[in-house]
């Protein structure tokens, strides 16, 4: 499996691409196996394991298929993206110049595999507690009824991928001029994209070397 990603817009700090991965968590998972490829959205759980293994703890529902396919995958991979946004070349300094997409991705690529049964409601209660937290009235996994949990934990399976290797690419307009990339940060907060101008704006403050 091949990642086009040039010089300018890769990202190889590792705390950075963890990070990313930790706001942008809702990722998509794929792999490929006898059934050919397969693939399935969900919100994954980074963790550090007592190794120091960056690890990618997840679920999917026991109905889709895909849950078979991984632990026998030569190789997963996770994708997640945040921001992204269209790009005018009306607003560059530079002309003429074409237009383009910004956008923020960064790949984990792992082995697979299964959590066992016990290991289900942890994740899930840990799961819950992130998303849920700061609510007025947090959903938790302990308060449910037992049945109703019994249930739930039998139509999911769990899983973890073990991460060996995180590849960020970051395009957003590196490779252009400081006006230009100012101008097209300008446009792109003007039309919604607050996070992602912010973001061009700091990756453009920084050395190359430090990127």
């Amino acid at each position: 499996m091949t990642f086009y990603v040039p010089a300018h817009f890769r990202v190889d700090d590792p705390a950075a691409l963890e990070r990313f991965v930790g706001e942008n968590a809702f990722g998509t998972l794929v792999t490929t196996g006898p059934a050919g490829l397969s693939v399935s959205h969900v919100p994954f759980l980074p963790e550090r394991g007592p190794d120091g293994e960056l690890r990618l703890l997840g679920h999917v529902a026991r109905a889709n298929g895909h849950w078979r396919e991984l632990e026998a995958a030569t190789e997963a991979l996770a994708v997640f993206a945040g921001e992204h946004a269209y790009v005018s070349p009306t607003w560059y300094e530079t002309a003429p110049s074409v237009p383009t997409w910004n956008y923020a991705v960064v790949h984990a690529r792992g082995r697979m595999r299964l959590l066992p049964p016990e290991a289900l409601a942890p994740l899930l209660d840990r799961l819950t507690q992130r998303y849920e937290e700061g609510r007025p009235r947090p959903w938790r996994l302990r308060e449910q009824p037992p049945e109703f949990v019994e249930r739930l934990l039998g139509a999911i399976v769990g899983f973890e991928l073990h991460v060996t290797q995180l590849e960020g690419k970051f395009k957003l307009s590196q490779n252009r001029r400081p006006a230009d990339v100012e101008g097209a940060a300008r446009g792109v907060d003007s039309e919604g994209g607050r996070a992602l101008a912010a973001l061009m704006r700091a990756l453009a403050e920084r050395p190359p070397e430090s990127r």
